[in-house]
């Protein structure tokens, strides 16, 4: 898989669908089990370099403006937080710089967005 190629663009759709399930379903999870989830039509390594690649191109198709960052749902397995990757893609690109502004918002803000409708 190489970055744009129809590959690449299959994976971050993927990657868009598992992200949005997670948040309907109010949950965070690890690098690696995203990667566990795209397999195997998917062949992405948790560590890699194309895992923060795609991960920064699904917010960029689904959060545009103001909208929450679907990465925010991916921790580290460890410090249960976002990789630095994360905060600084936030910060430079999607200009989350409130002094009030923390990942725990922008993921609760995943998660409401993202709210499954209650059935009457």
């Amino acid at each position: 898989m190489k970055y744009g190629d129809a590959d690449y663009m299959a994976a971050r759709d993927a990657m868009v669908e598992v992200l949005r399930e997670w948040a309907q379903e109010g949950r965070t999870n690890t690098y690696k089990a995203l990667s566990e989830a795209l397999a195997p039509e998917h062949l992405v390594h948790y560590h890699g370099r194309i895992m923060s690649l795609l991960l920064a191109d699904v917010c960029r198709q689904d959060s545009t403006g103001p909208e929450p960052m679907l990465s925010a749902l991916v921790v580290n397995g460890s410090s249960k937080r976002p990789s630095d990757q994360f905060f600084e893609l936030a910060v430079t690109e999607f200009h989350r710089q409130d002094p009030d502004w923390t990942w725990e918002r922008e993921r609760d803000s995943a998660f409401d967005r993202y709210d499954a409708p209650i059935s009457p």
